[in-house]
Order: structure tokens, then C-alpha cells, then sequence
């Protein structure tokens, strides 16, 4: 062991810290001297992640809007042959399971990505994303509801 300038024997040295090549995932953020040894301990800095949740109720918000289309699409195509209110109700029926489990994964999210970030936990982010997710799971509820009273009343007139 060579000895820095400025040290005498015997005394601890600070551990040598590599310093990490530009995009490396693995970055130090702190590292403290174990007393009476050469070595040290590191913790690592971890990047925040994009809550996997909060990504799954964008999703389902946005399928439970497509799938308040087809209502909408196979109400009116059926409705003068009298099937539309079946398959429509059907479809309504997807669109709105969709849409509620797009609002109640999205406030799931929101309260994981509240509660992260505290002393050696994963910091989650993806607010905006989650409050995406619940705004098209609502949507996708409503317009459902609403195509399919509209595909009701051209059906029974």
C-alpha cells in the first residue's frame, strides 16, 4: 500500500473511489470508511423509475376508449337489425371493467409514487402518467355509458 502525501503510518486511508465513465448506470453517491480497515462501503445512487403501474393505467385508460368506439361502432351498425343493443351493452360492459381498473390502478400508482423515495427505497415517478391514465379510464366510462343510452334510444324508436 502506497501512502498519500500528508499521512503517516498506520493511519486509516480514505477508500479509492473510481470515478464512473458518462453513462454508466452504476454511480456512488456516498461512501464512508469502515474504521480500522482500508475498505469503505458504497452506496450506489439509483436513477428513479417510471412506476410500472402507473403505465398500466394509461393503457387500460386509453383500450377502455377504443373499445367505447366499437360501442359506439357496433351500436349504430346493429341498431335498424336489432342486435346493436346486445353487442353494444357487451362492449359497454368491457369498456367500463377497462375504464374502472384504469382509475383504480392509476390511484394505486399515484399513492406508490407518492410514498417512494425515502432513505435507501427506489424513487418512482410517473405522476403525470397516472393522472393521464385515470382521466382516459373516466373517459372511457362515460363515453361508453353515453353511446350506449344513444344506441338504446335509436333502437327502440
Amino acid at each position: 500500500m502506497t501512502q498519500q502525501p500528508g499521512s503517516w503510518p498506520g493511519q486509516p486511508q480514505p477508500p479509492a473511489v473510481m470515478l464512473p465513465r458518462p453513462g454508466e448506470a452504476w454511480t456512488p453517491e456516498r461512501v464512508e470508511p469502515v474504521p480500522g480497515t482500508e475498505f469503505g462501503l458504497v452506496q450506489l445512487r439509483v436513477a428513479p423509475i417510471t412506476s410500472g403501474q402507473a403505465i398500466g393505467s394509461l393503457i387500460a385508460g386509453i383500450a377502455s376508449i377504443l373499445v367505447a368506439t366499437l360501442v359506439l361502432c357496433f351500436g349504430v351498425a346493429g341498431s335498424t337489425q336489432g342486435w346493436g343493443g346486445v353487442v353494444a351493452g357487451a362492449f359497454a360492459l368491457l369498456g367500463a371493467l377497462a375504464g374502472g381498473g384504469a382509475i383504480a390502478v392509476g390511484l394505486v400508482a399515484q399513492r406508490q409514487i407518492k410514498r417512494s423515495g425515502q432513505a435507501g427505497r427506489v424513487r418512482f415517478t410517473g405522476r403525470g402518467v397516472a393522472i393521464a391514465g385515470i382521466s382516459c379510464g373516466g373517459a372511457g366510462v362515460g363515453i361508453a355509458a353515453l353511446t350506449l343510452l344513444l344506441v338504446l334510444v335509436l333502437q327502440s324508436s
